[in-house]
């Protein structure tokens, strides 16, 4: 296996792009959840997509893992916020991530949600998985900023609360 893709490689900019424009798609129904996109690549080809579906509804990772049947271990996840590391209305993604095998994860920034917080970054690497964090950084934010932002995503409360 070669090794995990850095934030700059060109490859990993274009799906972490491809995985940014899933997120939009998940407006405004995925709200107040942030809209989280996801590609799964394989051989060089995305192979699977999702994004952050209604509340109580599957997640991105999620979404794109069910359409694959088995262990991930040539897979890729681009993602545009670090897997979920809590079992909410949903499972964990980071968990679930590492109970499939997945080889890799390039995550575009972590969540500041105090429930997740490099936590599931660290639940995928001590599953042994490859995980690399910054990919588009300011463009996740950009998108996703807003929306973590608000006290049901964990926000810390603001003088005027």
């Amino acid at each position: 296996m070669t090794a995990a893709p850095g934030p700059h490689d060109p490859d990993a900019i274009a799906w972490m792009r491809a995985a940014l424009a899933e997120g939009r798609r998940a407006l405004p129904a995925c709200l107040p959840n942030p809209p989280v996109g996801c590609v799964l690549v394989r051989d060089r080809a995305i192979v699977a997509r999702g994004f952050t579906q209604p509340p109580g509804q599957p997640h991105a990772e999620a979404q794109a893992m069910a359409v694959l049947d088995g262990p991930l271990a040539e897979v890729t996840a681009y993602v545009t916020l670090e897997p979920c590391a809590f079992h909410g209305r949903t499972p964990s993604c980071a968990k679930t991530l590492a109970a499939r095998g997945i080889g890799r994860v390039v995550v575009a920034m972590l969540d500041p949600d105090p429930r997740n917080a490099g936590r599931g970054i660290a639940i995928l690497r001590d599953a042994g998985v490859a995980v690399t964090v910054g990919c588009l950084e300011e463009e996740a934010r950009a998108d996703l900023g807003p929306y973590l932002a608000l006290p049901e995503n964990g926000a810390p409360p603001t003088a005027a609360d």
